[in-house]
C-alpha cells in the first residue's frame, strides 16, 4: 500500500530516499519560510536548473506570505503542474522530470513539470534513403515527433490518443489518427491490443508491433515500421492509423497489406507513369529473387532439357570443376551472401561498404577460380540479391531471403515439382494472413478493382477520387473527379 501525506519532514524525507533506493541523484532542499517547512525534491539531471532557479525557487524564496497549495497553483508562472498525495506517484513524476514541492502539514504535494529531456535534432533519414522529398526523419522524443505531425498534418481532425504500457518500466504510447476518416474498428482494435498488454516494459516501437500483431509465426512482417514523417502522414491521410512510443524514432502504421511493403513515397512525388513502372518492377524484382536460384538449382539437378542446348555447353564447362551438386553449391553461396550482408550492416559506413564490393569480387572470383561454384550461379546469386535490396521495407527484404532457402532444398529435392509445391503453400500461406484482422492479400483476395490503384501501381491524382475501399475509412470521397478534370484556359474563364 502506497504512503500517504501529510507526513513529519523527517519521515517524508526517509520514504522518499527508500522508495528511489538511497539514490544519490536526488536532491532534498527544506527551507524555513515564514514558519512553514518547505521541502523541493527533484532528480538533479532530469530537470531544468535555469527554471528552476528562476520560476520556482526565487518566487518561493522571496516571499513575505505563508504558502498553500492553491497559492504555488497560483502564483508560480509554469503550465503543467499536479498535485498528488500517494508516495509512490510522486516519485514516479520526479523520475519524469518534476520537481516536487511539499509543504509539511499538507495532505498534497505539488509537481512542477521543468523536464530537461536530451535528444538528438531532426536528422536525414538513414535507413529509408529517398531521392524525392522530404529527407526529415524522426527522433527519439515523443514531444518532437508530435510536433513534426502536428506540422504536417495541421487540423483539429487529428487525433493522439495517449496509453502508458509496462508495468515495471511504464512507456507513453500515442494512437494517431484522423477521426472523420480511420474505420472505427481499426482504431478499437489497436487500441484493444495495446491495452491489454501485461508486459513489464515495451523497448521499442518495433518490439510493441510484434506484440500485438496477429501472427507471430510468419516471416512475413504484418505492420509497417517507418522513421519517415512524411511516409507516416501519408498513411494517417489514407485512413490508416499510427502508433508512437516515445523513445523510439520508428512509428509503427496499420493495417497494411501485402503490397504497402513495396511502395515508396517516391511514388507519389514522381509522375504517375513513373512511379507505376518502378511498382511494378520491385514486384518483378522480388519474384526474380525468390525463384531463380532454384530454378538454376531444379534445372540442374533433373530438368536439363530445359536449358537451352548453347547455354547447356557452357554451364557444363563451367560445373566441370564443382565437386558439389547444384543444391549445396546454391545454399554455400547464397550463405556467404549472406555473411558479407551481415557483416557490412555491422561494420562502420565506409569499412562496411568497402567489405561489400571487395569481399564480394574477391571471394566470387577465389571460389569461382578454386573449383567451388560456377561462374553462372555467381552471377545468378548476385542478381537474386540487388532484386531483394530494391524492396523499400527492409522486413519484406529480409523475408525474402529467408524464403529462399527452403526453396532451394524443395529444387533440390524435386525440382520443379518442389518449387510448385513451395509456391502454393507460401501463396495458402498468405491468404491466411491479416493485419489487424483485415486480409493481408487485399486487393487481390478479396478481390477489390478500384484499389489496385493504391497498391499494385499509380493512376494520375486526377483519377484517383476515392480512398482505398479495403481501409473501411468513413468518407471514401477524396474529391469530385469531374470538377478536377477540368481544364480551362485564360481567355475561356
Amino acid at each position: 500500500m502506497s504512503l500517504l501525506l501529510p507526513m513529519k519532514k523527517e519521515e517524508y524525507l526517509s520514504s522518499s530516499k527508500e522508495l528511489l533506493n538511497q539514490s544519490p541523484d536526488l536532491v532534498q532542499k527544506v527551507f524555513n519560510h515564514e514558519g512553514q517547512l518547505i521541502i523541493v525534491q527533484f532528480i538533479h539531471y532530469q530537470i531544468n536548473k535555469d527554471q528552476l532557479e528562476d520560476e520556482l525557487l526565487e518566487i518561493i524564496t522571496k516571499s513575505n506570505r505563508p504558502w498553500t497549495n492553491e497559492a504555488l497553483l497560483n502564483k508560480i508562472p509554469i503550465a503543467s503542474t499536479k498535485q498528488e498525495n500517494k508516495m509512490d506517484a510522486i516519485i514516479e513524476q520526479m523520475i519524469h522530470g518534476s520537481v516536487c514541492i511539499y509543504i509539511e502539514g499538507e495532505k498534497e504535494a505539488t509537481l512542477f513539470a521543468l523536464p530537461n529531456q536530451e535528444h538528438r535534432s531532426l536528422n536525414q533519414a538513414e535507413t529509408e534513403s529517398l531521392v524525392f522529398g522530404p529527407q526529415v526523419s524522426f527522433t527519439e522524443s515523443l514531444m518532437t515527433n508530435l510536433n513534426v505531425i502536428r506540422w504536417r498534418l495541421d487540423t483539429s481532425d487529428l487525433v493522439t490518443e495517449k496509453l502508458i504500457v509496462g508495468e515495471r518500466i511504464k512507456s507513453e504510447i500515442r494512437i494517431v489518427y484522423l477521426k472523420s476518416l480511420a474505420d472505427t474498428e481499426n482504431v478499437d482494435t489497436i487500441r484493444q491490443r495495446i491495452s491489454d498488454l501485461k508486459v513489464p516494459e515495451v523497448e521499442d516501437t518495433s518490439v510493441l508491433g510484434q506484440l500485438i500483431e496477429d501472427s507471430s509465426s510468419t516471416v512475413f512482417p504484418q505492420l509497417i515500421f517507418t522513421e519517415l514523417p512524411d511516409r507516416f502522414c501519408q498513411a494517417i491521410v489514407k485512413g490508416r492509423v499510427g502508433v508512437m512510443v516515445d523513445k523510439s524514432p520508428t512509428m509503427l502504421i496499420g493495417p497494411m497489406n501485402l503490397f504497402s511493403f513495396f511502395e515508396s513515397t517516391e511514388d507519389l512525388y514522381m509522375r504517375w507513369n513513373m512511379g507505376s513502372f518502378i511498382r511494378l518492377l520491385r514486384f518483378i524484382s522480388m519474384a526474380l529473387s525468390i525463384i531463380l536460384t532454384p530454378m538454376y538449382v531444379a534445372a540442374l539437378t533433373f530438368h536439363y532439357e530445359i536449358i537451352p542446348s548453347t547455354l547447356l555447353v557452357s554451364l557444363g564447362q563451367s560445373r566441370s570443376t564443382v565437386p558439389f551438386p547444384p543444391v549445396l553449391e546454391a545454399l554455400l553461396l547464397e550463405m556467404l551472401i549472406e555473411l558479407l550482408r551481415e557483416a557490412g550492416a555491422r561494420l562502420p559506413t565506409k569499412v562496411g561498404q568497402t567489405m561489400g564490393i571487395v569481399g564480394g569480387i574477391v571471394l566470387g572470383q577465389a571460389a569461382v577460380e578454386a573449383g567451388f561454384t560456377s561462374n553462372i550461379l555467381i552471377i545468378i546469386i548476385a542478381l537474386s540479391a540487388l532484386a531483394s535490396f530494391t524492396a523499400p521495407s527492409y522486413l519484406m527484404g529480409t523475408a525474402v531471403r529467408i524464403i529462399r532457402f527452403p526453396m532451394i532444398l524443395l529444387a533440390g529435392a524435386w525440382g520443379i515439382i518442389g518449387i510448385v509445391f513451395a509456391l502454393s503453400f507460401l501463396v495458402i500461406h498468405l491468404l491466411k494472413q491479416k493485419s489487424l484482422g483485415r486480409p493481408y492479400l487485399s486487393p487481390i483476395y478479396p478481390l477489390q478493382w478500384g484499389d489496385f490503384n493504391e497498391s499494385i501501381f499509380r493512376v494520375p491524382f486526377q483519377k484517383n477520387a476515392e480512398r482505398s475501399k479495403s481501409l473501411m475509412t468513413k468518407d471514401r470521397s477524396r474529391y469530385n473527379e469531374s470538377k478536377a478534370a477540368e481544364r480551362n484556359d485564360v481567355d475561356r474563364l
